[in-house]
Order: structure tokens, then C-alpha cells, then sequence
């Protein structure tokens, strides 16, 4: 694992220019039922984006097909980030039907104290899907945005070396499977091997993209 982070970093000094963007996967951390742990691990993810003007764009992903919600977003943070704003139904242009708020309940990640080190979530730094719960969270085929303020002198370089070090870490809490069960996820700190080809290279417009897409509505 330490490996391939390492790799990640020196593919971004080589090429002399800064990631744009970054896939991250998720491991289970609950394990109530390893059939929904697989769903979810198999399907779930997040691409952060380096959204210019000192911004970085977290965007939770559901690639489908099997049922499953995230329903609970939470960020555990140092000192990297402030928030700025969603990119959901209701805010920014966002999915139809993926409605979300700040704050969340419970206020930290469920089965938190199964991550190693325990994840603790940063103030202000939770998030939950409106009622009807399970409709309005990340299903098959949709997304949420959250977009977060760099603090200081903070660079999205910085952000993707905290993921790799996990100084900084994502959890979801994941409903609506088949089984009726719920699983809690924190993000996996290597990046998907396809990130490796995409990092430091002007073959992508993913930082574009989610400019594109937060502003559509400004």
C-alpha cells in the first residue's frame, strides 16, 4: 500500500505539474454482512477534483447496479479544509435525486471505532440525506458533490498526500441494500490504479468538469 502511495507522489513531481483529480475506493469497516460489504466496496467511490480557486471537490460516486444508498457522508480532517457547499439536488445543479444537508445523525460515523486509528469526525464536517432517508442518498448511477475551502497556504497536493497518509479521511454510512442491512465505509488511502495514468497529465478535463458543473447554476 505504501508503495504504490509513493509511486503516486513521484508520478506527480515527475511530470512537473499538479493531479487534477484522484479516485479513491472504500473498505468496509462494520462488516455486518460481507455480501452488502462487497456491493458496496465493488461500486462505491470518490473522485476529488481540484476545483481552482483554492478549492477541492469531493464527489461521492454509486457506478451500480446493485441496490445501495450512501446516506451519511463524514470527513475526518487536521487542519486542510472549511466547507463551502453541495452540489445535490437542490444546491449547484446537482443529481435530481440525491438531496442532502450539513449536519448529519448520528453526528459521527457508525462503527467509527472500527477504523484504525477510530475515525472522528471533524466539526461541521458531517453530512446526511434529507427524508425520505434511503431515496434521496447516492443510489446506482448517482452522485453527491461537496465542496471544501483549502485553508492557508494548503494545496490540493496536500490533500492527496493527507488521503495517502490518512491524515485526512472520508467515511460513508451505506443503507438501502437488498438485505435491509447498513455498512460503514472509510476510504481506501491508495488511489484506483487508473488514477496513476490521469495524475499530472492534460488528457482529462476533470478538474473542468466539476468547475463546469458547480457553477452551471451561478
Amino acid at each position: 500500500m505504501k508503495k504504490y502511495a509513493l509511486i503516486l507522489i513521484a508520478i506527480v513531481l515527475l511530470t512537473g505539474g499538479p493531479a487534477h483529480a484522484a479516485l479513491f475506493g472504500f473498505d468496509n469497516i462494520t462488516n455486518n454482512n460481507a455480501g452488502d460489504a462487497a456491493i458496496a466496496e465493488s461500486q462505491l467511490s470518490v473522485k476529488v477534483t481540484d476545483a481552482g480557486s483554492d478549492q477541492v471537490l469531493f464527489t461521492l460516486l454509486n457506478s451500480g447496479p446493485e441496490a445501495s444508498s450512501i446516506t451519511d457522508v463524514y470527513f475526518d480532517d487536521g487542519s486542510l479544509l472549511a466547507f463551502a457547499d453541495l452540489i445535490d439536488a437542490d444546491d449547484n445543479g446537482g443529481d435530481p435525486g440525491v438531496d442532502f444537508s450539513q449536519g448529519a445523525s448520528p453526528p459521527n460515523l457508525p462503527g467509527a471505532n472500527n477504523a484504525s486509528p477510530p475515525f472522528v469526525t471533524t466539526a461541521g464536517f458531517a453530512f446526511d440525506s434529507d427524508a425520505p432517508t434511503q431515496p434521496n442518498g447516492v443510489n446506482p448511477g448517482e452522485e453527491l458533490g461537496i465542496l471544501f475551502n483549502l485553508l492557508g497556504s494548503n494545496s490540493f497536493a496536500d490533500v492527496i498526500a493527507s488521503l495517502t497518509n490518512t491524515s485526512l479521511r472520508i467515511g460513508i454510512h451505506v443503507q438501502g441494500f437488498a438485505s435491509g442491512g447498513s455498512e460503514s465505509f472509510v476510504n481506501n488511502p491508495v488511489p484506483e490504479p487508473a488514477t496513476m495514468l490521469l495524475l499530472g497529465s492534460g488528457l482529462i478535463g476533470l478538474a473542468g468538469f466539476g468547475r463546469k458543473k458547480f457553477f452551471k447554476k451561478s
